[in-house]
C-alpha cells in the first residue's frame, strides 16, 4: 500500500508519519518551501523522512509570501503573548488546502488512495483549515475531482489519526513509536541557529505536550 504523508518536521507532522508506517504503508513523504519564516523546518523533515525510511521525500517550492497575510509569510511580528482566542495571525491562507491539492496529485500519480495529514482539532491554534469538517468535505472534492476516482481505481481517504489527541497524547503516541523528538522542529519564530523562541502558539502547545506526558523535550 502507497500512502502520501504531508510532512512539515513537526511534531504532529512526524507522528503522522510514523503511525503510515506503523500500519504498513509504503510512504512518500511530502514537504513545502513556501516561503515561511521557519523554513528551518524543511532539514527537519528531511532528518524525520529519512528516520522513517520513506519511500521518497520530495519538497514543492510554492511561494505563499505573494499573497503574505500571515506572520509566517509577511513582515509580521509572530505573537508571543499566549494562545489567543479567535484565529491567529500565524494563520496562513488556504494553506491546507493548496498542501493537500498536491498531495492529491501525487496520490493519484501514484494509484494511491491514501493521503496523511497530522491535523488536531483539540490542542492546536484555531487554524479552520484543521477542523473534521474542513477535512471531511476536501476528501469528498478529491473524489470528484481526479480520474482515478473518477474510475474507480482510487478512493481518496485521508487520514488523520491526531485529529482526536491532545498535544500530550500525541507526545506518548510519538515516543511509543520511537520518534527521535530531536530531529523535529515545532517552532514559528526560531533564532538564526534553529534555537526555539520558546514562546510563540507551536512552542507554548509543544512544551504542554511534553510536561503533562511526563516526557523530556530535547529541544528544550
Amino acid at each position: 500500500m502507497k500512502a502520501v504523508c504531508l510532512l512539515s518536521g513537526g511534531l504532529d507532522s512526524s507522528t503522522c508519519l510514523a503511525i503510515a508506517r506503523r500500519d504498513g504503508y509504503d510512504c512518500y513523504a511530502l514537504s513545502f518551501d513556501y516561503g515561511q519564516r521557519h523554513r528551518i523546518e524543511l532539514a527537519s523533515a528531511a532528518r524525520v523522512a529519512k528516520f522513517f525510511s520513506a519511500r521518497e521525500h520530495r519538497t514543492m517550492n510554492i511561494d505563499l509570501r505573494a499573497f503574505g497575510a500571515s506572520a509566517l509569510t509577511a513582515d509580521i511580528a509572530v505573537p508571543k503573548s499566549g494562545i489567543a482566542s479567535g484565529i491567529p495571525i500565524t494563520y496562513v491562507p488556504a494553506r491546507n488546502t493548496i498542501f493537500l491539492s498536491f498531495a492529491m496529485a501525487w496520490a493519484e500519480v501514484l494509484d494511491s488512495s491514501d493521503i496523511f495529514i497530522g491535523v488536531n482539532a483539540i490542542d492546536y491554534s484555531g487554524y479552520p483549515d484543521c477542523r473534521p469538517e474542513f477535512i471531511e468535505a476536501f476528501q469528498t472534492m478529491a473524489n470528484l475531482a481526479t480520474k482515478t476516482g473518477v474510475e474507480g481505481r482510487t478512493h481518496l481517504k485521508i487520514h488523520t489519526p491526531l485529529a482526536r489527541l491532545n498535544k500530550s497524547g500525541i507526545v506518548k503516541l510519538a515516543a511509543k513509536l520511537g520518534l527521535d523528538f530531536s530531529l523535529t522542529h515545532s517552532c514559528y519564530d526560531p533564532d538564526e541557529n534553529g534555537h526555539p523562541c520558546g514562546a510563540c502558539d507551536s512552542c507554548i502547545l509543544r512544551r504542554k505536550g511534553f510536561e503533562e506526558a511526563g516526557i523530556v523535550d530535547p529541544l528544550q
